[in-house]
C-alpha cells in the first residue's frame, strides 16, 4: 500500500521525509537519489548494491578462460 503525504518544500529546496520512511525505506543510507521523471520527482535511497547476487549467473567454462579469445566470444554469447 502507497503512503500519501503532503510536504513543504523550505526557501532552501529541503523536504523533511516522515522518521517512519526514514526509519523504513532509509536504514542506515543518507543520501537519496532524486530522479525528474515528466512532471514529478521520485526519490530512491542510495544504497550499496550487494553484486555478488549477480556472480556464478554465466557459467563460461574454465576451459574459455585459458584463450582470451575464447573467453570473450563466449562472453558475449551469454550477454
Amino acid at each position: 500500500m502507497e503512503a500519501i503525504k503532503v510536504r513543504k518544500v523550505d526557501g532552501q529546496g529541503r523536504v523533511l521525509l516522515p522518521s517512519e520512511w526514514r526509519e523504513k525505506e532509509l536504514g542506515q543510507a543518507r543520501e537519496v537519489i532524486v530522479l525528474s521523471q515528466g512532471d514529478h520527482l521520485k526519490i530512491i535511497p542510495k544504497k550499496k548494491v550487494d553484486l555478488t547476487r549477480f556472480f556464478d549467473k554465466v557459467d563460461l567454462g574454465v576451459d574459455a578462460i585459458g584463450d582470451w579469445g575464447s573467453f570473450e566470444s563466449a562472453l558475449a554469447e551469454e550477454v
